[in-house]
């Protein structure tokens, strides 16, 4: 692990030096460029930048536009806004499958004080949702970048969900393939499968079982649309699996999870948001309360193991 950066940090590096390698990337903003690390582009290219202020519904409309001429529009926004912005994600990108990527920044409850109203813990299930819709969750900087370059490779819709706070880097060296989960650390008792910032408290939480005795594998599931049905298939057929989401367990990686689980049998619990909205707070003091720190994510499956 090297010193931490935000995923929204490598995200913003990542468009600059994309931009410099194809003039077809323009990057549209809804007025928080200095927020979402989209400044960098709008420095370095200001022709292929868009600041379309606090209009997210037009953002989208004027990406949608930009698609149909053969540029490869980025958009970038709060993760808690896609609401906002909803019915021109749907009907004017993926109904007819336009070539839109959405980055949007700031999920979860790690957003901290700026609250509930804030705080994107749904996000993920309303992209799910979408026909054609690809979803991507990088666990970290250097994870975003090649995230990035994948979205801006392929065609069609693709959201990325990113952070805020700062987390070290896992991925370093490892490939990214999209639908294709990296394993970052094997055990035979159970299986944590997870994404995004939660990979760090995971990988904390298996050190921990890991002194209890109890062998964690833990699985970055950096694309959770398309999933990885296969990896989940092989280690459901041999421990039980949870997993483990800054997000609602309604409607995210656990439910794509518990799909194919209902589908080819195994056990699974989902770590998450219960039914519930974040609060304001310090992002550690919330990760505690909703039982996502290592610690509280340890307990939680050495008690389902009793």
């Amino acid at each position: 692990m090297s010193e931490k950066k935000a995923t929204r940090v490598g995200y913003g590096e990542a468009l600059v030096a994309l931009g410099a390698e194809n003039d077809k990337v323009v990057v549209l903003d809804a007025d928080l460029s200095c927020s979402t690390m989209t400044n960098g582009f709008a420095k370095a290219y200001p022709d292929r930048f868009f600041d379309c202020g606090i209009a997210e519904a037009n953002m989208v409309t004027m990406a949608a536009g930009l698609s149909s001429t053969g540029l490869i529009p980025f958009c970038s926004t709060f993760a808690v806004f896609a609401s906002r912005c909803y019915e021109q994600i749907r009907n004017g990108v993926c109904y007819p499958k336009l070539n839109v990527k959405f980055a949007f920044t700031h999920a979860g409850i790690t957003v901290g004080e700026d609250g509930a109203t804030h705080q994107a813990i749904e996000d993920i299930a309303i992209m799910r949702a979408l026909p054609g819709m690809t979803i991507l969750c990088p666990c970290d900087a250097e994870e975003t970048g090649r995230a990035v370059r994948a979205a801006a490779a392929m065609e069609g819709p693709v959201y990325l969900r990113l952070a805020r706070l700062a987390t070290p880097v896992f991925s370093a060296g490892m490939p990214f393939e999209v639908g294709k989960a990296n394993i970052l650390r094997e055990g035979g008792d159970v299986a944590l499968i997870t994404c995004g910032l939660m990979v760090e408290a995971c990988m904390n939480a298996a050190e921990l079982l890991e002194k209890k005795g109890i062998h964690a594998t833990v699985v970055n599931m950096h694309t959770i649309k398309p999933l990885d049905e296969a990896l989940v298939r092989e280690l459901a057929v041999k421990m039980p699996l949870y997993t483990v989401e800054e997000h609602s367990i309604i409607g995210g990686l656990g439910d794509a999870v518990a799909a194919v689980v209902a589908e080819h049998g195994g056990r699974l619990h989902k770590i998450g948001l219960n039914d519930c909205f974040g609060q304001s707070g310090k992002p550690a003091e919330l990760l505690d309360f909703y039982g996502l720190t290592p610690e509280k994510i340890a307990a939680r499956i050495e008690s389902t193991l009793k």
